[in-house]
């Protein structure tokens, strides 16, 4: 068996990256794979090397929760790691940028890079370390409790970072960098403290490609911008989510029509729909929002939208003039006037006033329909002087073509037979 040669006698302690990363790819843990799309590579070394054979590495290296604490070898991480591309470190001891930076900078293809849960907030972050970052499109910092100092030296030094995932790290503030990050489209910001609006405006001076805009656990309660304003912060905004923060006003809701390209919207559990029943909430949402074509992750097809801002309407037509709101108006000049929905009791009728024959004799009865054949013939026992043995029942449908149908089963519930006001039911002994 062979063993990681690490490099210095100063070298921190704990595990290193090197060290884990041989034990859990070793050809014993993670024997080589062939075909197509495997994702295996074994590194080509000069004949006799002692890493000849040692390692199969797939181009994605899940290394989380495994106690890293240092690089180790920065000669064998780039010897193994030259083909790598996507890189989870989270949950492990990484507390200086460092360390970091000597592992990723001899990952020269790294494009995503997973850092959360690692105690980095205690060390800060030189540009010369955050250099290193430089080719990473996809940074995930989630419980790393990332100052915004540091956030703003990682943005200065990648040129092409398009996701940043900033979760839970207690932000109440956003501290605006000195520079704007042109490329970012994605920012996952969840499970925050971001309150007030002038702290998420901080974000699209600083983001000002963002397509992306994930908000969803932070308790923003209103949304404090003009219309206008609120188009320049956001001029490519596609999608926002605001599951579970505190917005509690239908104002703020219309406010997001400002954003020009905005066709996605999340807005999940937030007070001001509490009141309001399944239906109601997202059919009041599509209608006031007419250019989002998906919302809760559920596409807006063309014929719910037009169903929506029929309910809108009818919802507020009885409303007072001073509660109607402006989108409203809009819509009645779409669609005009409507008249009110007819109410339409769907339930099943309770009872029937029917025609009971038997032999000359006509008579009109009030009969329960959720009772059996066999208890309306008790019923029809004083009437017809029959026992219920020796009567047979025939039901006439008024409109049925075919003549009487002979109720025959017992146990069979007369609202069965769809018995109606203005039927019939023929009584007739049994022939012996």
């Amino acid at each position: 068996m062979w063993e990681v040669q690490e490099g210095s006698m100063d070298q921190p302690s704990g595990r290193s990256f090197m060290q884990v990363l041989c034990e859990k790819y070793s050809p014993e843990n993670f024997p080589y794979r062939r075909g197509p799309g495997m994702g295996v590579h074994v590194p080509a070394t000069p004949q006799g090397s002692p890493m000849k054979d040692r390692l199969n590495l797939p181009s994605v290296l899940v290394l989380n929760s495994c106690g890293i604490t240092c690089a180790g070898d920065e000669n064998e991480i780039a010897a193994f790691c030259a083909h790598v591309f996507e890189l989870d470190l989270s949950d492990n001891k990484l507390e200086d940028w460092h360390e970091v930076s000597k592992i990723v900078s001899n990952v020269p293809h790294l494009e995503f890079l997973n850092l959360s849960s690692n105690p980095l907030s205690l060390s800060v972050l030189e540009r010369s370390c955050a250099g290193s970052f430089a080719g990473v499109r996809k940074l995930v910092l989630n419980n790393s409790k990332a100052s915004w100092e540091t956030v703003h030296t990682i943005l200065q030094e990648l040129p092409d970072l398009e996701e940043l995932f900033l979760c839970l790290n207690d932000y109440e503030t956003v501290s605006c960098s000195p520079v704007c990050c042109q490329s970012l489209k994605l920012l996952h910001i969840t499970d925050n403290n971001l309150q007030d609006w002038t702290e998420i405006r901080k974000l699209g001076i600083m983001f000002p490609s963002l397509d992306t805009l994930i908000l969803a656990n932070n308790n923003l309660t209103t949304i404090e911008e003009s219309e206008d304003s609120l188009a320049r912060l956001f001029p490519n905004l596609r999608s926002i989510n605001l599951h579970k923060s505190g917005l509690h006003c239908w104002e703020d809701i219309d406010k997001l029509n400002s954003f020009p390209k905005l066709e996605e919207v999340k807005l999940l559990g937030i007070p001001l729909l509490q009141s309001y029943t399944t239906e109601e909430r997202r059919k009041l949402l599509i209608a006031r929002l007419p250019s989002i074509t998906k919302l809760n992750g559920s596409i807006v097809a063309d014929g719910e939208r037009e169903d929506s801002e029929r309910f809108f309407i009818r919802y507020y037509m009885e409303f007072p003039e001073e509660e109607v709101p402006f989108r409203y108006h809009e819509l009645v000049t779409k669609y005009g006037k409507l008249e009110p929905l007819a109410v339409v009791d769907l339930r099943p009728q309770s009872s029937a006033k029917v025609e009971v024959h038997f032999q000359d004799k006509v008579e009109e009865m009030s009969i329960r329909l959720d009772q059996t054949v066999a208890e309306l013939k008790k019923h029809l026992k004083t009437v017809v002087q029959l026992s219920t043995s020796n009567m047979l029942l025939f039901y006439l449908d008024q409109e049925a073509p075919f003549g009487p149908e002979e109720m025959k089963y017992s146990s069979r519930a007369l609202h069965s037979y769809g018995i109606r006001d203005g039927d019939k039911i023929y009584v007739e002994p049994r022939m012996k």
